[in-house]
Formats: structure tokens, sequence, C-alpha cells
């Protein structure tokens, strides 16, 4: 069968604009953390964002690689997630929607290309998930941390570290303004869950 009448060949144009989506709507989650003064979040959020923009690359180069020639025009039918709100809301939102990806939507994905014999997108898919698994326990934590006002707090002293000079201190929570450049608590970095429990 050619490659442009499979369903594999539908769920990688659905999964490129999907994360296509999540990219720019990663992006509008991004600028409310700058409104707060977030800007280690904003940061945090932006390599998320173009982790997104990577994957859809990954996706678009698939399809591309597996047609039998020129790819025009796409067409399908496909429900993609739109939110607003505030900041909290837009982290809660993005958590729900990496799980939706991570846990239904790609599997059913990636065993639909093995089943039609394209074991190299399987792969794929296999290792987005993976990302997305991990965006998703970053979007929670980040969430329940905003919703309790502690993301510049923790149970026990770790190391804090300013992203714009680089000054480190050791505390249970970081500093208002780092005592080296003077720039507020935002710019100091966030742990990315994670890493952490690594």
């Amino acid at each position: 069968m050619q490659f442009e009448k499979t369903q594999t060949f539908q769920n990688l144009a659905r999964s490129f604009a999907g994360e296509c989506q999540a990219g720019m709507r990663y992006q509008f989650v991004a600028q409310l953390a700058e409104k707060e003064g977030k800007i280690a979040l904003r940061n945090l959020i932006k390599t998320i964002a173009k982790n997104e923009t990577a994957h859809a690359k990954a996706f678009f180069d698939k399809m591309h690689e597996h047609a039998s020639g020129q790819i025009g025009k796409v067409e399908f039918t496909a429900d993609f997630p739109y939110s607003a709100g505030s900041l909290e809301e837009g982290l809660r939102f993005s958590a729900i929607a990496e799980d939706e990806e991570a846990e239904r939507v790609y599997p059913a994905f990636r065993d639909k290309a093995r089943e039609e014999g394209y074991e190299d997108i399987a792969l794929l898919y296999e290792r987005i998930i993976l990302v997305e698994q991990a965006h998703r326990q970053t979007f929670d934590a980040l969430f329940e941390d905003v919703r309790a006002k502690t993301l510049y707090k923790a149970e026990k002293p770790r190391t804090w570290k300013c992203s714009n000079c680089g000054n480190e201190g050791e505390g249970k929570t970081a500093w208002a303004t780092c005592p080296l450049c003077g720039m507020k608590q935002g710019y100091v970095e966030i742990p990315v869950p994670n890493e952490e429990e690594a």
C-alpha cells in the first residue's frame, strides 16, 4: 500500500500539527510566567516549547522520508486542545495535554505504525512518549508549586542558582534578590522534577 494511504501517514500528520500547536501554546504559558516576573520559569517552559517543535520536525521528516513523492496538502480530522487563563491554569492544562499524548494518543499511533510495518516510526513514537511523560511530570510539579506558592521553597536545604550571574546559595528558600547581581527571585533556576529524582 502506498504510504500516503496508510493510517500511519495520517497519524504523523496529526502528530506534526499537534506538536506545532503544543509548542505555540507553551509559548503563551511562558509569556504568562514572564508577566509575573518568573523569568527562569519562562525559560524552562520555552525549552519545553522548543522540544515540541523538535518533535514536530521529527514527525514531518518521517512523513517525507516514507512518502512516494512530494507531499502537498494533507487532509485529516482531529481535535486539538485549546485553553486560556492564568499561569496556574496554563501549567495544569499543559500537564493534561502531555498526559493525553503520552498515555493514549501516541501509544495508539505507535502500535498502528508497528502493525502497518513501519518499525522506525514506531520507535520514534516510543522515544517521544518518554519525553512527553517527562514533560507531564514537569508541568504537574510546576503547577503544584505555582498553586501552593512553593516555586522557590524546598522542604530541605538545596542549592539555588541565579540564572543571570550563576551565583549559588544554600537554603530552604531562594533569595528575594540575588546578592551578587541584584536580580529578583524570578531569575532563580527552577529544578526540573525528573532530574532531581534521578
